[in-house]
């Protein structure tokens, strides 16, 4: 058991700057982007949440969610998640739940 305690420990440390340094972004169906996207990214330094999306940032700040509301958020994070992108993943309805709180709206 001795030597499975620091395995642990670096693993569990290791997870945990993912955590820190990194985020997925999801970017639900819609006209643009038929299929989807869920984006792995650099998040070191900014205030968005591990895991994010459009929809989930306007609940957060506005209150709703309306097409032209998604549509600011998103050309206004784009640029960003660009630049920072590591890798990106097919989209994942199960993170765009958890972004939104459970919460689905209109594609």
């Amino acid at each position: 058991m001795r030597r499975l305690f620091p395995i642990f420990l670096g693993l569990g440390l290791f997870f945990f700057l993912i955590y820190l340094t990194t985020g997925f972004f999801v970017i639900q169906p819609i006209g643009a982007l038929p299929e989807g996207v869920t984006i792995w990214y650099w998040r070191l330094g900014t205030n968005l949440p591990f895991i994010g999306s459009a929809d989930g940032i306007l609940l957060e700040k506005v209150g709703s969610v309306s097409i032209f509301g998604r549509a600011a958020a998103l050309s206004k994070l784009s640029e960003f998640l660009i630049k920072r992108k590591i890798v990106v993943f097919s989209y994942s309805e199960t993170l765009y739940l958890i972004s939104t709180g459970g919460v689905t709206f209109e594609k």
